[in-house]
């Protein structure tokens, strides 16, 4: 941006939920795209082999018989260990889902490793067919046809596919330990972390910049609609869901367009019903349909909240496996424990720091979006309040909230103290005076 060190500079650097990363996100779309280079290099092949034959060392050598008894065999073998991988893969999300929380299931069908070994497969099977399509003849016939460099080809990519099955094995047997899942969990938490909450950003200039924030030193109550603005309510019309991003850049643009500023009503991971109020926009004038279209279409909504802006999804998660391995069918307070102690380095490494200001300012310096992001304090709460109400019976866990909010007390900003004592005194009164 060319806006100098600022509020906005931050904000607008927020990770965006663009449309080419959710045409990524679903898990058939990365097997899909490599499925469909498969097809097309077996199409491909045939047609330009002659060209490749005495360029490439090691090809097939065999007659059209042996040529399609090795795809046959290539093309059977790896579609029956894509069923193996697809049910071992089921396998695990139950596993994880019963065991610690549903709400990890994305983060087992984003890996990318899996998608990788399960379009391998596929990929391995439809280039065999397609290749097989080419071999003309028999081994006694004149006019034969036998594509050498693709069925090499195709030999080479099971041999991939067999490095992607091992990869994939030792993927799924470490996914599913416990320290694993709470150690990405709680990496993915401290990086959107350093996201949302720069340490450095602070109304002050950094070192070396000698301009500071228009609006870096504007407090969200201090701000008012200039008299005689028009109010416009922007609600969602015919959608619903979780509000799992939000377009900051495409809503600065939209409030300069129109000289407006535009207050947000709704928090990241909300659900939304119908009809439900997005924000408050105050401008000069009544806003256009299209305008509104394109405020209401800046609020991103699906089917279950994500990391890619809501940190408060993060503790949620880590708090989930926490209650579950503290309920009484499993009595685990030892995985209650670890999950302490990740919640612990997130909220250390957010104490700290001050609160963003929840202004969002223009290249040109000009207010264009309110919106404050989750506090210290709302965190805070989220991941003590629920451990220690079902863990007020276990030895460990009011042991170990105690030594997590002591040193919080004592890297603590001094606008977190009274916070962080609210949070002590909630944990002794939950579970006794002789914690």
């Amino acid at each position: 941006m060319s806006a100098p060190n600022s509020t906005s500079a931050d904000t607008l650097a927020l990770p965006r939920d663009t449309r080419w990363r959710r045409l990524w996100r679903p898990f058939w779309v990365l097997p899909v795209a490599i499925c469909g280079l498969a097809l097309l290099a077996g199409v491909a092949m045939p047609t330009i082999d002659d060209s490749l034959v005495g360029r490439v060392p090691y090809v097939f050598e065999g007659g059209p018989d042996g040529a399609r008894t090795l795809l046959g065999t290539i093309a059977g073998a790896m579609i029956s260990v894509t069923g193996l991988v697809f049910s071992v893969t089921i396998v695990v999300l139950q596993l994880a889902s019963s065991q610690f929380t549903p709400r990890i299931i994305p983060q087992f069908l984003s890996s990318r490793i899996t998608q990788v070994t399960l379009g391998f497969f596929m990929a391995t099977f439809i280039y065999s067919l397609t290749v097989m399509r080419a071999v003309r003849g028999g081994n006694e016939e004149i006019d034969t046809f036998v594509p050498e460099v693709a069925i090499t080809l195709a030999f080479v990519l099971v041999l991939v596919s067999v490095g992607c099955f091992l990869a994939f094995i030792h993927n799924i047997t470490s996914s599913i330990q416990v320290s694993q899942i709470v150690s990405r969990l709680g990496e993915s938490t401290v990086a959107l972390i350093d996201q949302l909450y720069p340490a450095a950003a602070t109304g002050a200039a950094r070192d070396g910049d000698e301009h500071t924030s228009a609006m870096a030193a504007v407090p969200h109550h201090d701000w008012s609609p200039r008299p005689g603005a028009h109010r416009t309510d922007v609600t969602a019309s015919n959608r619903h869901g979780v509000v799992t991003a939000i377009d900051y850049p495409r809503l600065v643009d939209a409030a300069g367009d129109v000289d407006a500023v535009i207050v947000i009503d709704v928090d990241l991971g909300q659900f939304i019903a119908e009809g439900h109020q997005f924000a408050t926009v105050w401008a000069a004038r009544e806003l256009d349909p299209s305008c509104r279209r394109l405020i209401e279409r800046s609020f991103h909504l699906g089917g279950e909240r994500s990391m890619v802006q809501d940190v408060a999804f993060g503790f949620r998660q880590l708090v989930d496996i926490a209650e579950r391995a503290l309920s009484p069918g499993i009595n685990d307070p030892t995985t209650a424990s670890q999950i302490i102690d990740e919640l612990h380095r997130s909220l250390r490494r957010l104490v700290g720091r001050p609160a963003p200001s929840p202004n969002i300012v223009s290249d040109e310096g000009h207010l264009r979006v309110v919106h404050r992001r989750a506090t210290f304090q709302s965190l805070l709460d989220l991941a003590v309040d629920e451990i220690a109400h079902y863990g007020k019976d276990s030895l460990q866990i009011p042991r170990r909230l105690h030594v997590m909010l002591d040193d919080l007390r004592q890297c603590a900003q001094p606008s977190n103290v009274d916070a962080i004592d609210n949070a002590s005194q909630r944990v002794r009164d939950m579970t006794g005076p002789g914690t």
